[in-house]
C-alpha cells in the first residue's frame, strides 16, 4: 500500500486531463469538493433533469474559471444521469468549433453531428428528408457534393460540411452567411428529422431520454464583432432563444464573463429560460478573514494523495504523506498556494515531478513557486495592481470590464460559503513585492 506506482501516479497528475468518473480507475481519484464550494452544482443540474422536468425538455447554464474542474464534473454528472436510464451525448465543443470564430449556426451543427455519431452506438436509424435537401443545398453552394442515401448518417453529412470548411476560414464564413437565414430551418431538421424521434425510441425502449451535454463553450474567445458586441454576449444573449430550442435536456458551458455582463439578467432569461447559470467556484483554503480553513485544506490534501494512494483507504493516506512530500507542511504549502484551483494545485505537482520523484522537497515546491508567480505578475500593470488592492479589501468584482482583467487572468478566485460569494487575490499575488508594499501602508 505504501508503493507508489510513479508511471500512473505521473499520468494522474496530469493538469489538463478531467478524470471519466465512469471509469473505474479515475473514479479512485475522485473526490466530492462541493461542501467546501458552497454547494452541489452538480446535483442541481441532475435534478432539475431527473426529477423536476424529466420529460420536458430543459436549458442549463454552467460556468467557472477555466481549470476548476468543471469537465470532471459533467462528466460525473454523464455517469449519474446514464445511471438513471438517460442517454448522455457528451463532447468538448472545441474539438469541432474554432473558438476563436464560431456563429450560432456552427454549434447547432455540432450539436447535430455528435447527437447523430453518438446514435450509431444504440443502432438507432433515423430518416434524414430534411437534411438531406439541406446537405444538398449546402453542397451546391460550397460546389463539393454530400449525399446521403437512407442508411447515411447525419453525421455524416456534417463531417464532409466541417472538412471543406475547417482548412478556410473564407469558406467558413461564407457558408455561415449562407446559413444564417436558414437557422430556423437547421432548428426544425435537428428537432424533427434527429432529437424527436431519438427520444421516442429511447422511450420505447423503457430508456429516460436524451442528454446534451456542450463543454468547452466557456472558451470562445471574447472579441469584438463588428455590432460592438462581443463574441459570447451575441452567441448566449442575442441568439440564446435559439440556442434553448433544441428538444432535448441540454447543458451549455458559458463563459464566466457572461455572469458580470450587464445583459446576465438577460442571459438568465432567453437562455436559462429564467435559470442562473450554476457557478463552480475555488476550493475554499481560506476563510474570508484569511485563516486556513481546514476543511477545504484536508480534502485537497487527500485530492493529491489519491493520485498517488488509489487504492488506500481514506484514513490511511495521510499516514502515508511522506512517500510522496519531505513533510505535511510541504504538502499544505501546495494546497494553500493553489488558492483551491485544481489546475493550479496540480499544474504545481507536475512541475515538481518534473524536477524530481518523489518525495517531494520543499525547495523543490517553492522553485515551482516562483517560476509560476513571475509568470502570473509579468503582465501585471499599475491600474490592475489599483484593481488588485480594491478586491482585497472590498472582497467583490463589480462589472464585466475588472472581470476581464482580473478573473479571466487568474489574478482574483471567486469562493462561495454560507454568507454567500467572495473574492480574494491568487495566493501567489500575496508574495510579489508590490503586494507586501501595499500590505504595509494600508491603515
Amino acid at each position: 500500500m505504501g508503493a507508489i506506482d510513479l508511471s500512473k501516479f505521473y499520468k494522474a497528475c496530469n493538469p489538463s486531463k478531467p478524470l471519466v468518473v465512469s471509469i473505474e480507475e479515475d473514479r479512485k481519484y475522485y473526490i466530492d469538493l462541493s461542501a467546501v464550494r458552497g454547494g452541489k452544482m452538480i446535483e442541481a443540474l441532475k435534478r432539475t433533469i431527473t426529477r423536476i422536468s424529466p420529460d420536458e425538455p430543459t436549458c442549463q447554464l454552467f460556468t467557472g474559471h477555466i481549470g476548476a474542474g468543471k469537465s470532471t464534473e459533467l462528466l460525473r454528472l454523464q455517469a449519474e444521469l446514464e445511471q438513471q436510464g438517460f442517454v448522455v451525448v457528451y463532447f468538448e465543443s472545441s474539438q469541432y468549433l474554432d473558438v476563436g470564430d464560431v456563429d450560432i449556426t456552427d454549434i447547432l451543427l455540432a450539436i447535430a453531428w455528435q447527437v447523430s455519431e453518438a446514435l450509431a452506438g444504440i443502432k438507432i436509424k433515423l430518416q434524414p428528408g430534411l437534411f438531406t435537401r439541406l446537405f444538398q443545398d449546402i453542397g451546391q453552394f460550397l460546389q463539393t457534393p454530400i449525399e446521403l442515401n437512407a442508411e447515411a448518417e447525419i453525421s455524416l453529412g456534417i463531417a464532409k460540411i466541417h472538412a471543406r470548411t475547417k482548412e478556410s476560414p473564407q469558406v467558413r464564413r461564407r457558408l455561415r452567411e449562407y446559413l444564417e437565414p436558414r437557422t430556423s430551418n437547421i432548428l426544425a431538421a435537428i428537432n424533427t428529422e434527429l432529437i424527436k424521434p431519438v427520444q421516442a425510441e429511447l422511450k420505447r425502449r423503457g430508456q429516460a431520454g436524451l442528454v446534451v451535454i456542450v463543454d468547452n463553450l466557456d472558451r470562445i474567445t471574447y472579441r469584438l464583432l463588428p455590432s460592438g458586441r462581443s463574441q459570447p454576449e451575441y452567441l448566449f444573449i442575442d441568439r440564446g432563444d435559439e440556442l434553448r430550442q433544441l428538444a432535448c435536456h441540454i447543458v451549455y458551458t458559458i463563459p464566466l464573463a457572461l455572469a458580470f455582463c450587464n445583459d446576465a439578467e438577460t442571459l438568465k432569461n432567453r437562455l436559462g429560460g429564467g435559470l442562473i447559470p450554476q457557478v463552480l467556484p475555488m476550493v475554499q483554503v481560506r476563510s474570508r478573514d484569511g485563516q486556513l480553513y481546514q476543511p477545504g485544506m484536508n480534502l485537497l490534501r487527500h485530492l493529491v494523495l489519491s493520485r498517488a494512494f488509489p487504492d488506500a483507504p481514506v484514513t490511511k493516506r495521510l499516514n502515508l504523506v511522506l512517500e510522496v512530500f519531505d513533510s505535511l507542511d510541504t504538502l499544505d504549502r501546495l494546497c494553500q498556494i493553489s488558492g483551491g484551483h485544481l489546475r493550479n494545485l496540480l499544474g504545481l505537482l507536475y512541475d515538481c515531478l518534473r524536477q524530481e520523484d518523489p518525495p517531494i522537497s520543499r525547495e523543490c515546491l517553492e522553485t515551482a513557486i516562483r517560476q509560476r508567480r513571475d509568470f502570473l505578475v509579468s503582465p501585471i500593470d499599475a491600474q490592475e495592481w489599483d484593481l488588485l488592492f480594491r478586491v482585497v479589501q472590498e472582497q467583490t468584482v463589480k462589472g464585466d470590464e475588472e472581470y476581464q482583467t482580473l478573473l479571466k487572468s487568474m489574478l482574483v478566485f471567486e469562493y462561495r460559503d454560507q454568507q454567500g460569494c467572495w473574492y480574494s487575490l491568487n495566493p501567489a499575488l500575496e508574495e510579489t513585492k508590490q503586494f507586501q508594499l501595499w500590505a504595509i501602508h494600508i491603515p
